[in-house]
């Protein structure tokens, strides 16, 4: 054995007894203080490693922290760089809030809204969300007027737009599940017109192109840092994140990257909502305990521990390295060690 490989070895083996815990006896989860009076010892014990990959991203001297609680479904966060605020959506309650960085102040940013679900921002700063309520997407314009983005494909309304990324080129990719119509609390009951998709909005044109019909319910998506791939979460069936080639103005190669366990329950599944890419190429998604972060090759490398159900996360910040993760109830953030890719 020649020293480096002993040296690999030896530095995994120092790891391991932490690995196998995480990964086959993780601890119950501890209530905590979150006002702050009584702070934990670092490192924050609900940033957990499952794989030496995820190592690099925990911040010794950081702790997860909760910034606001009273929503009833805390969904589709987005950072506005600009303006040093995260806006998200309370689908149920019809607003968004908006967290100001300066002071963490948090106010009603947006309402109604449209019960929206998931926001981004596009490259000319201008906000884009999904509304359930007008089965729409909608864009914010810098003089406050409205613009419809899509609400219809081939003469049929759209189930309920979910989330959003937008594209280099100026496009804008969103999902399209049924959940806003299938009653009254996160919209407004309807039946389906056409079937769950992903589209794709032309910068130029306007034009909206089903891209894909697969997953069975495409929720969360994200493009790698490299806008090569596009990955989109699938909410029912077997519940992967499905992965595709971006070639053009479509996708291709359509297959299951991951199929996500819970951590420490045998048997124990999870499966994500809202996912983000961060500029090493990891997934980050909003699937229980809390956050579960996925390397490129599928691999779950790491687990943020909540209280709550997160839906939805995005990276903020200055550095864009805080992470932001609607959860249920409330809005939480932690400091990592990676930036988020992307702009929102």
């Amino acid at each position: 054995m020649n020293r480096r490989r002993f040296l690999t070895v030896s530095c995994l083996g120092a790891l391991a007894p932490s690995i196998l815990l995480a990964q086959s006896t993780l601890p119950p989860y501890q209530p905590r203080d979150w006002s702050g009076a009584n702070p934990l010892p670092y490192p924050d014990p609900d940033l957990i490693a499952l794989d030496p990959r995820f190592q690099r991203y925990i911040l010794f001297n950081t702790p997860i922290q909760r910034h606001y609680t009273g929503s009833l479904w805390a969904e589709g966060p987005t950072w506005n760089g600009v303006g040093r605020y995260l806006v998200w959506s309370d689908i149920p309650n019809d607003r968004q809030l908006r967290w100001l960085e300066e002071d963490g102040h948090v106010t009603t940013f947006r309402s109604p809204s449209g019960h929206s679900n998931g926001n981004t921002f596009d490259h000319a700063g201008r906000q884009i969300s999904c509304e359930h309520g007008g089965r729409r997407v909608v864009r914010y314009e810098p003089n406050g007027s409205v613009t419809v983005i899509a609400d219809s494909f081939q003469g049929k309304r759209l189930n309920s737009p979910n989330d959003a990324v937008v594209h280099p080129d100026g496009s804008i990719w969103f999902t399209d599940p049924p959940y806003g119509i299938r009653g009254d609390y996160e919209g407004n009951r309807a039946d389906s017109e056409l079937p769950n998709a992903t589209y794709r909005v032309d910068g130029g044109s306007g034009s909206l192109t089903l891209v894909t019909d697969l997953p069975a319910a495409p929720n969360g998506l994200a493009f790698s840092p490299d806008y090569r791939r596009l990955y989109i979460a699938d909410t029912a069936g077997d519940r992967d994140i499905w992965v595709f080639d971006v070639e053009g103005n479509g996708l291709r190669n359509g297959r299951s990257l991951t199929r996500l366990n819970l951590p420490g329950q045998s048997g124990g599944r999870s499966y994500a909502d809202g996912i983000r890419c961060d500029a090493d190429g990891n997934i980050w998604a909003g699937a229980l305990p809390g956050v579960q972060v996925i390397a490129p090759d599928g691999d779950t490398i790491g687990i943020i521990r909540l209280p709550e159900r997160c839906a939805n996360l995005c990276f903020g910040g200055s550095n864009r390295n805080r992470l932001f993760m609607a959860a249920s109830q409330s809005l939480y953030s932690v400091y990592v060690g990676v930036a988020g890719a992307g702009i929102a």
